[in-house]
């Protein structure tokens, strides 16, 4: 993925980590609950033999860029990503920090989230 400005970063996501609260009769529950919104990029993975066997099954494999930042230091894998003007959502299977610790870049599928 190429790297660039804040020009590139065209799109807009929201992250959502999971969270337990108490409903009304006292019983834990747990509920997506959103931690930050940020601009990114897209890389639609294409090619391999995995990849379009994932495609096949509605599964759809792609690269998000982000830009670091303390808020995006902190996500992990058991997080989901939302695109924030369609609604898509995305689970994060691997998040790799930049060795420059200007971007990250979040290995995420559509179709799989919990």
């Amino acid at each position: 993925m190429a790297k660039g400005g804040a020009g590139r970063l065209s799109e807009r996501v929201s992250f959502f980590q999971r969270g337990e609260f108490q409903d009304q009769y006292g019983n834990t529950v747990s509920d997506w609950v959103l931690q930050f919104q940020t601009a990114a990029s897209y890389q639609h993975l294409r090619g391999g033999e995995a990849v379009m066997a994932a495609r096949l099954t509605n599964k759809h494999p792609l690269v998000v860029r982000i830009r670091t930042s303390t808020a995006a230091r902190s996500v992990t894998a058991e997080w989901k990503l939302t695109d924030t003007r369609t609604g898509v959502e995305y689970a994060i299977n691997d998040v790799t920090h930049d060795v420059d610790r200007t971007w990250i870049d979040l290995l995420c599928e559509r179709g799989v989230v919990p």
